[in-house]
């Protein structure tokens, strides 16, 4: 049987060969798109997409408008303005995360909703990766299966370490893939401790909390919340000298210790943007299959690991696709 990655990559392949007309700008027409998110409107995921639509054309305030009310929300706001969007009649809403996406569900069961999850058919947000069903199509980040590879990085970062702690969304996290995380490391002799935040000002004493019970390592889990909010946990852990492994690469570029998964800035210049194109022009969400991305990285800065009074094992350095001196 053809295993998930050879299916997604292979329906990635044909989707990039769809005809160039159905890709073309229809002369003459403004093409209206609206997201729903924690993220603000300059975060790298936004800046990156938008940069994608104008490679392929799709220009603000020419032949693309953006609606402003849906950046940098709040949970509680999701449904509210999932609601408004489907009012203003855009074309496209991009929800990020579980809560976003089901809000979004919600409000309209015809406009296309093209969603970044961590898991989009394990959260029942759609029936299937090859054919979503419905109006939901998207990118679902393999998310689960990330954060257990990060925890096995993390480890082999710091040796001897016998007590890590993981920063949780509790927006976002199943009981049974914290489980799953628990069970691995007990399986390795340590200990994991978890953390539980909910919303931005809960992360520091989140992160305080880990030092406190004595983890020697934090494993920064995917989420929205913690994605938008990781220049704040760079800084708390270089503060607290606290050696944190993130989703994004590019996490690491940015002065945190280490980051493993797909560049940001690939899944939303580039996969994000492709698929929104196609639904604007009028492929069916329930016919664009959910993708999933097939490149990874581990990006190490031994910039930070020397400030944290920590070596890295040549073995993990070796391992690393990018290694900031």
């Amino acid at each position: 049987m053809m295993d998930r990655r050879r299916l997604i990559a292979l329906f990635g392949g044909a989707t990039a060969a769809w005809p160039l007309q159905l890709r073309a700008q229809q002369p003459g027409r403004t093409y209206r798109i609206g997201a729903l998110a924690l993220l603000p409107r300059d975060s790298p995921a936004y800046v990156a997409l938008f940069e994608g639509l104008r490679r392929q054309g799709f220009v603000e305030r020419q032949n693309l408008t953006i609606d402003p009310r849906g950046f940098g929300l709040h949970v509680e706001q999701f449904s509210d303005v999932a609601a408004q969007l489907v009012k203003a009649q855009v074309e496209v809403i991009l929800p990020v995360g579980d809560a976003a996406i089901r809000a979004a569900q919600q409000a309209t069961a015809t406009i296309p909703i093209l969603a970044i999850a961590d898991d989009m058919l394990g959260a029942g947000l759609i029936t299937s990766l090859a054919h979503p069903g419905g109006n939901t199509t998207g990118i679902s980040i393999l998310a689960t299966e990330l954060d257990g590879k990060r925890q096995q990085l993390l480890i082999e970062l710091i040796p001897g370490v016998r007590r890590i702690a993981a920063l949780v969304d509790s927006n976002t996290k199943a009981a049974g893939q914290l489980e799953a995380l628990g069970d691995a490391a007990r399986a390795r002799g340590i200990e994991l401790s978890l953390h539980r935040v909910a919303e931005p000002d809960e992360i520091v004493g989140a992160i305080d909390a880990a030092q406190a019970a004595g983890a020697s390592g934090l494993n920064v889990l995917s989420s929205p919340l913690l994605g938008s909010q990781r220049q704040l946990i760079i800084e708390r852990a270089a503060v607290l000298r606290l050696p944190a492994i993130y989703q994004w690469p590019e996490a690491a570029e940015e002065g945190g210790l280490a980051g493993y998964g797909p560049r940001l800035v690939q899944v939303w210049r580039d996969e994000m943007a492709r698929q929104l194109v196609k639904l604007l022009q009028g492929v069916k969400p329930a016919d664009l299959p959910v993708q999933q991305p097939t490149k990874f990285e581990l990006v190490l800065n031994l910039k930070t690991a020397r400030t944290m009074g920590l070596t890295i094992p040549e073995a993990m350095l070796d391992r690393a696709e990018k290694v900031i001196e």
